[in-house]
């Protein structure tokens, strides 16, 4: 059923077709499939296939961010840092970065050295910042590697 939610998305050996998409995702996410519940919530934060509801977006975000999935973790982490469908909380942010950054997500990686070096939701601490940015960076992240340059400066 994800799977067949994926080509729909994506109009692979079928035609495009969100609303289907959305279908397919939702019957694996009730299913309580974490990848189709990270998709489902992608899908209402774009208002693809369906409303657009962020709040709705978060509600599926954590349900599949629980399971483990560091996309999904990341996602939610970028929910509470700019307090999109949920109330803006900077902490929350970063334990949800966190996660997915110890799962090796390489964005989340780069998004805790800037909680690092800016401060935001945790003390600043320009080592941990050169840390996780280095973890980013030896994934080949480019804006990880300058602001690791920028740090020596």
């Amino acid at each position: 059923q994800y799977n067949l939610g994926v080509q729909y998305e994506r109009g692979e050996g079928v035609e495009k077709d969100e609303k289907k998409a959305v279908y397919w995702y939702r019957r694996a996410a009730d299913l309580g499939f974490f990848a189709a519940q990270n998709n489902l919530g992608s899908c209402y934060s774009k208002g693809m296939g369906v409303e657009k509801d962020e709040v709705e977006a978060v509600r599926l975000y954590h349900k599949s961010a629980e399971q483990g999935f560091a996309v999904a973790q990341l996602n939610l982490g970028n929910k509470y840092s700019d307090g999109i469908g949920v109330k803006e909380d900077k902490r929350e942010a970063v334990r949800w970065y966190r996660k997915a950054a110890d799962q090796g997500h390489v964005i989340a990686q780069f998004h805790l050295g800037d909680a690092y070096q800016h401060g935001y939701g945790v003390k600043r601490d320009l080592k941990q910042a050169a840390a996780w940015y280095r973890k980013s960076a030896a994934q080949g992240d480019e804006d990880a590697k300058t602001r690791l340059k920028n740090l020596s400066n």
